[in-house]
């Protein structure tokens, strides 16, 4: 795995972070949950530019949103108690399979 794909596997858990500030947001508006907000989307949008350096766009970004969505979700059924379910955790495979077949497919072009 290249420099590019761990920046990239970096920023998905900056995101699943990013995420967790917005919810901070709401329970607890103020300076130091907006800052920190603010900050990881910076370093955010740095990070995943960076890694579409060498990863094509479309398969970084793909990445980017889809193990950030499945980690946000798992966070949410941990620890806010959001649903859990055989569908819910179905579409969360189907997202992960896609996901590694973007990486596969990026390392053979």
């Amino acid at each position: 795995m290249n420099a590019y794909w761990v920046v990239l596997l970096l920023a998905v858990i900056v995101e699943i972070a990013w995420a967790l500030s917005l919810k901070w947001i709401q329970t607890q508006p103020g300076v130091w949950s907006i800052g920190t907000s603010l900050l990881l989307t910076g370093l955010n949008m740095l990070m995943l530019s960076y890694a579409m350096r060498g990863i094509p766009v479309g398969t970084a970004y793909a990445v980017w949103t889809g193990l950030g969505a499945v980690g946000i979700t798992v966070i949410g059924i941990l620890w806010f108690s959001d649903p859990l379910s055989a569908s819910r955790l179905a579409f969360m495979a189907l997202i992960i399979v896609g996901v590694v077949g973007l990486k596969l497919t990026a390392e053979a072009a």
